[in-house]
């Protein structure tokens, strides 16, 4: 029997070295070919029409007292196929905003971009244009040239242009519930302060009477409410008011998947009581849900009633769900874990956590509630929890989703909002666990698994700090005789029949879910008949139903693996109350793998990138390990750093990377060449939470989501300290190549990653294994964290540019044999002092 010892901390393994982003080669444009005079004549005509006609807008509006705004809102197209500098339309001196960037065609081959244009700064268009056609750079070309000639047409802005979800969700006749998100600036000058576009914004609301919600969410330069409107009245904003940014359709919550056990097992639950031993903890979950019947005799030990809360007080506390509930069901899993087996146990049972609940969906009889600004209920959750339990390490649970998903891996403002809460203020970080939402219909489970491939998970799964978790399953047992010559619809260790994956979205979005857990599975009748609430097929739990005998139920679904794994981030946080919610996130996601049965069910090469990334999109990084996330062994270790840097600096006038992180990690290097060609698994996980800015502003240039991004790299079994710098900083390299006449050039060894550094870069948590001999793992004990650019660099109105953040960095060497001690080494090594010349950037 292996011997478990907590993991290793990295405390001060590293250095902090002046870093620059190595030089690119820029990207090939494709910008049409253009006759500079008709071109320029064509697009001068265009804006010619388009301030005419606004002119005579005004002047038919002000005639019948009408209200105007002061400005224009302006749309810009590509020419098919071809790209738009959408950048270089904005010119934030005048107060000309770039509001929008979206994308039409089948392949999305055209670019349009929306410009809101101040009134009197109408010439600075016109000016690009005239010294396009009429000037030339010092270098001889055309000037702005890329800008005017990536031009196909300028259009007066209609409400399409500033709708950003799909045109089937816009209003039309009918009213529907909207996402109104407006323009907002960090400084007065502008008169764009949050507080002054809010309360414009809700007088010219109040005078269209057009109903809205007081709540709202607030991002950078962006804040969103929710208003109720037809198309006519969106026209009739627009023409008004100088604040739109872009319209959405508002999100509707999904329906839960929860089944029925009969049974009386009143005998179970006293038995169970009389075997609790509930710990004095400090950790917390707060479960934001249908709201929980803490009566229920397993959760009132752990689930106080003053721990009952609401966003509401007229939606109550109580689970409002039918049958035996949703939040309940949750309550159990997240409460015991697996309680089938602990039933079936005698042994002790100890609880290192207690529950707290925000009911956060209003009681299907309520009247106006079925829409609502699903991040600032959201929000309010968390911050009634917070007040309730101040003192505690807390752990938000949701399995709360969009009824459809349009998003597609887009940042919404649900999903942007569980980033922000992630992401906190200063240390005040969040862990947030939530579901990545379910296959719902019969008609889609018949074609299971390819139909899981095309449902999408489920807004606010997307988001980028939060630890969305899907669905497999183990449950293919049939005990039942009346169900004998049944099947299950789910082999056994594959995609459970309810998960929703990534699989159809855009590259550029994270991968998702992280990980996937228990989620129950389908059974199928020899006429191909569906029983999805079969009760052997899902999770046992506590049920709302308690007084009137029914204790315990099952519930299914990625409800169910979003309650394990909060279970799991509980028992982490327990062991290491030290840790960062960045780290207890690591941790699970370090721990998973994939099986075998994963691997084969999708026909996997794994070892082809393109297969393993595609793998990524359907099972996130795989099952967890509780047993791996919790312990270090003598022949398989984890380090554990948490570091704060400052990803950026302003030097003189320009914005600029700061520095980046070089570790020397101390390796059982000896033990490990005694090994020789013994395969060793090395395996490097990152986690951090970026500031979310979720505007649709083409997700590029200064206006990407994330305010940084952070990247890992290890020295190849050939490379040199030295020469890893050089590799890894650009700024390195060219002391370098003045004190040397020749640079060796050396090899990545990026071939011998599993998921390879583009696909594991998406996101804001990081993980990659590589598989290799012992041999060559021991001379590879050097590695970089070293910053990308994101908004706090671009955006320099913000002045975010000089802000310090923070990480966490697991990393791991795993052998198959537990003959191997490789722990005495390195604990020998780590109380020798090691004097290390560190360097901190400022912390804001």
């Amino acid at each position: 029997m292996s011997i478990n010892f907590k993991h290793i901390y990295l405390n001060e393994n590293f250095q902090s070295i002046s870093y620059t982003t190595k030089p690119q080669l820029g990207q090939t444009l494709k910008i049409p070919k253009r006759d500079r005079d008709v071109h320029a004549n064509k697009l001068n005509g265009q804006l010619a029409a388009i301030w005419s006609k606004i002119k005579k807008n005004n002047d038919e509006r002000l005639a019948i007292a009408l209200p105007t705004k002061n400005g224009a809102y302006i749309e810009f197209h590509s020419q098919a196929g071809k790209d738009l500098i959408t950048k270089s339309l904005e010119d934030t001196r005048k107060g000309i905003r770039l509001l929008n960037v979206r994308y039409l065609g089948e392949n999305k081959e055209s670019i349009l971009a929306t410009v809101y244009v101040p009134k009197g700064k109408e010439a600075a268009l016109i000016k690009k244009i005239r010294d396009y056609k009429e000037k030339e750079t010092v270098k001889g070309n055309f000037k702005n040239k890329n800008l005017v000639e990536s031009i196909e047409d300028i259009r007066l802005a209609l409400a399409e242009s500033l709708w950003t979800d799909s045109l089937n969700n816009m209003p039309n006749d009918t009213k529907k519930w909207c996402e109104a998100w407006l323009r907002t600036e960090v400084d007065s000058k502008s008169g764009q302060l949050e507080y002054e576009v809010l309360s414009k914004f809700r007088s010219l609301l109040d005078g269209l009477q057009i109903q809205y919600k007081q709540n709202i969410i607030s991002f950078p330069e962006r804040v969103i409410m929710l208003i109720y409107v037809s198309k006519k009245d969106l026209e009739e904003i627009i023409e008004q008011s100088d604040s739109i940014a872009e319209f959405r359709a508002g999100q509707e919550t999904a329906g839960f998947w929860v089944n029925e056990r009969n049974a009386d097992q009143v005998d179970w639950v006293k038995e169970l009581l009389g075997r609790l031993n509930i710990i004095n903890s400090n950790v917390k979950v707060c479960i934001l849900d249908t709201g929980i019947s803490n009566g229920h005799p397993l959760l009132s030990p752990i689930l106080k009633h003053d721990d009952c809360l609401t966003v509401n007080t007229t939606w109550g506390i109580k689970d409002h769900d039918t049958g035996s509930g949703h939040g309940t069901p949750m309550a159990g899993i997240v409460a015991y874990g697996n309680l089938e087996a602990i039933l079936g146990s005698p042994e002790s049972v100890e609880i290192t956590h207690t529950l707290c609940s925000v009911k956060v969906l209003p009681p299907l009889n309520q009247p106006n509630t079925k829409m609502e600004l699903w991040g600032d209920i959201t929000e309010q959750a968390v911050s009634r929890a917070e007040i309730q339990s101040p003192t505690h390490n807390m752990i938000f649970c949701m399995a709360v989703t969009a009824f459809e998903d349009e998003c597609h891996g887009r940042p919404s403002s649900w999903s942007g909002a569980i980033d922000k809460l992630a992401y906190g203020i200063d240390d005040n970080k969040r862990l947030v666990i939530v579901s990545g939402g379910n296959v719902r219909e019969e008609i889609f489970w018949l074609a299971y698994p390819d139909s899981n491939l095309v449902h999408s998970i489920r807004d606010p799964a997307q988001s980028w700090n939060a630890l969305t978790v899907g669905a497999y399953t183990d449950k293919v047992l049939v005990n039942e005789t009346s169900y004998a010559n049944h099947a299950p619809l789910a082999p056994s260790g594959c995609l459970s029949p309810f998960s929703s994956t990534s699989r159809i979205w855009e590259t550029k979005w994270p991968n998702k879910p992280d990980v996937v857990f228990e989620g129950g599975n389908i059974l199928v009748s020899p006429d191909n008949q569906l029983i999805s609430n079969y009760e052997d097929y899902g999770l046992l739990t506590t049920s709302k139903q308690f007084n009137i005998s029914r204790h315990f139920d099952t519930i299914n679904a990625t409800s169910a693996a979003t309650a394990k794994a909060s279970w799991m981030a509980a028992k982490l946080m327990y062991q290491y109350p030290e840790a960062w919610p960045e780290t207890i996130r690591g941790l699970i996601v370090h721990s998973a793998d994939w099986s075998n049965q994963m691997i084969s069910q999708f026909n996997t090469d794994i070892t082809r990138k393109s297969d393993v990334s595609e793998l990524i999109r359907i099972f996130g990084y795989g099952k967890p390990d509780l047993e791996k996330a919790l312990y270090t062994t003598k022949s398989s270790l984890t380090y554990i750093s948490q570091q704060t840097i400052q990803p950026f600096v302003k030097d003189g006038n320009s914005y600029k990377t700061n520095d980046m992180h070089f570790y020397e990690i101390p390796w059982p290097k000896d033990e490990l060449l005694a090994m020789e060609n013994a395969i060793v698994e090395l395996q490097i996980t990152l986690s951090y939470f970026i500031e979310p800015g979720p505007g649709q502003i083409g997700w590029k240039d200064k206006y990407r989501y994330q305010s940084y991004a952070f990247k890992f790299d290890l020295n190849s079994p050939t490379e040199s300290a030295l020469d890893f710098k050089r590799r890894i900083n650009s700024e390195a390299m060219s002391e370098a190549l003045e004190e040397e006449e020749i640079v060796i050039a050396t090899d990545s060894g990026s071939g011998r990653w599993q998921i390879g550094k583009n696909a594991r870069s998406k996101g804001s948590i990081h993980s990659d294994r590589w598989i290799g001999t012992a041999s060559e793992i021991a001379s590879c004990n050097l590695l970089a964290i070293y910053p990308m650019i994101g908004w706090w660099r671009e955006r320099h109105n913000l002045k975010k540019y000089d802000f310090s953040t923070r990480y966490s960095l697991l990393l791991s060497l795993r052998t198959p044999s537990t003959d191997i001690d490789l722990y005495t080494e390195v604990i020998n090594k780590i109380k020798i002092p090691i004097e290390i010349e560190v360097k901190t950037g400022s912390n804001k």
